[in-house]
C-alpha cells in the first residue's frame, strides 16, 4: 500500500520538465532529484515528502527517451505516478527503475494538489482519503509487479538468475 500527498501536474509533462537536458550529464540520482521539474517548480525536492504521489494528465513523459526523467522523480521521493496516460517510453523507463505507475483518467480529473492518497497497486484502487472517493485504475500485470517489488529490472534479473 503507498500513501502520500497528491503533487498535481497537467498534460503533455515533457521529459525537458521532469529533468532539463542540461542536467544530462550525470546519472547521480540525488544531483537529479535536486533539479527534478525545475523549469516550472523549482526545489521540487525541498518541498515534497517521502512517498508522495504525482498526478498528472494525458502523455505524462512525453518527450526524449532519457531514462533520467523516471529517475529524477523517484530519488525526490516520489512514490508512485498516477496519470491520465503515459508516454510508451517514459512507462517502461519507470518499471525498469522500480517506479510505480498507474494510469486512471477519472483519479487524475478528480484529484487536486495536496489531496491524500492511498494506492493498492495490486488491485489498483485509488483512495483519495481527503475527498473520501476511490478510482478504479486497471491492475499492474504480476509480471510488472515483480519487477517493483525487486526495485526493478536490473534487481529482478539478478533475483532470477540466482545473483548477488
Amino acid at each position: 500500500m503507498i500513501k502520500g500527498k497528491a503533487w498535481k501536474f497537467g498534460n503533455d509533462i515533457d521529459t525537458d520538465v521532469i529533468i532539463p537536458a542540461v542536467y544530462l550529464n550525470t546519472t547521480n540520482p540525488e544531483e537529479l532529484a535536486m533539479h527534478c521539474f525545475e523549469p516550472i517548480l523549482p526545489n521540487f525536492k525541498e518541498k515534497v515528502n517521502k512517498g508522495d504521489i504525482i498526478v498528472a494528465g494525458k502523455n505524462f513523459g512525453c518527450g526524449s527517451s532519457r531514462q533520467h526523467a523516471p529517475i529524477a522523480i523517484k530519488a525526490c521521493g516520489i512514490s508512485c505516478v498516477i496519470a491520465s496516460s503515459f508516454a510508451r517510453i517514459f512507462f517502461r523507463n519507470a518499471i525498469n527503475i522500480g517506479l510505480p505507475i498507474l494510469e486512471c483518467e477519472e483519479a487524475s480529473e478528480k484529484t487536486d494538489n495536496g489531496d491524500e492518497l492511498e494506492v493498492d497497486l495490486e488491485k489498483g484502487i485509488i483512495r483519495n482519503l481527503t475527498k473520501g472517493i476511490e478510482f478504479k485504475a486497471e491492475p499492474l500485470p504480476e509480471s510488472i509487479l515483480q519487477i517493483l517489488s525487486s526495485g526493478g529490472l536490473v534487481e529482478y534479473v539478478k533475483k532470477k538468475l540466482g545473483g548477488e
